[in-house]
């Protein structure tokens, strides 16, 4: 007999979950920090790509989005150990195993729900944060061949910052595969499954069986999500700041 697992992995059987999705509600799963992330992130990829196919002009603003997409995924990273529940990422992380099984369960049609992010979906976001995360590093020590250079161009030599440079540009490829397939399956939840992820990430709530009370969180913790931005923000200015002035004569 097939079997389904809820978000904390208890099993339960076909005619089980049946009964209990005729009592759904709708609960708070996703907290405000990892809300604002989500749709901040996709706000700064978009403007990296516009400010990037506008030209050298606009290098400056580039950069700036390159800087909001490091504090982003670096406030994503930090919450996925101390935020909210299924924000972290020990209670949507899962193993090969556990991967495999649930893959071939979703090509049979069976139907698995998770409170969080299923294990298809964990391995999407952290397969886009470090494709980001690598960008966006990279992109520091890029330069734009004519006369723009990153903020920490001064710390590699030209033929290195030449091969990094390479580098974000071919990285963008790999994201924009990235998203795609991540768009696709938020389509695929929607069409097949009736899953409105994206009424989810802009809501925060899920709906869940009625049985399912201690799945839901009862606060975002705001003031913890606030002193690790401005940690970070604190941070990457003063690496910025102490950076060695670059000479660009070359280009």
């Amino acid at each position: 007999m097939s079997m389904i697992r809820s978000a904390e992995g208890v099993s339960e059987s076909p005619s089980d979950s049946r009964r209990e999705t005729a009592h759904e509600v709708q609960r708070l799963v996703w907290d405000i920090p990892v809300r604002v992330f989500h749709w901040a992130l996709v706000a700064a990829v978009i403007a990296s790509y516009v400010t990037n196919k506008l030209g050298v002009a606009y290098f400056r603003y580039h950069v700036w989005c390159g800087y909001a997409v490091l504090i982003l995924v670096g406030f994503r990273l930090l919450w996925g150990l101390v935020g909210t529940r299924h924000a972290r990422f020990r209670n949507f992380l899962r193993g090969p195993t556990e991967t495999l099984r649930y893959t071939r369960a979703l090509l049979r049609g069976d139907d698995q729900h998770f409170a969080g992010h299923n294990p298809l979906g964990a391995i999407m976001v952290v397969v886009l944060m470090a494709t980001l995360l690598t960008q966006a590093i990279v992109g520091l020590f890029s330069n734009d061949e004519i006369a723009s250079v990153g903020p920490l161009y001064a710390y590699v030599s030209d033929s290195r910052s030449l091969l990094l440079t390479s580098l974000h540009r071919q990285l963008f490829d790999w994201i924009a595969i990235a998203i795609a397939v991540h768009v696709a399956a938020v389509l695929v939840h929607l069409l097949l499954k009736k899953e409105r992820l994206l009424k989810a990430m802009w809501t925060g709530r899920k709906a869940l069986r009625s049985n399912a009370a201690n799945e839901s969180i009862e606060s975002s913790r705001l003031w913890l999500a606030a002193l690790l931005i401005a940690a970070l923000c604190g941070a990457l200015a003063w690496i910025v700041e102490h950076a060695p002035a670059a000479d660009i004569q070359a280009f």
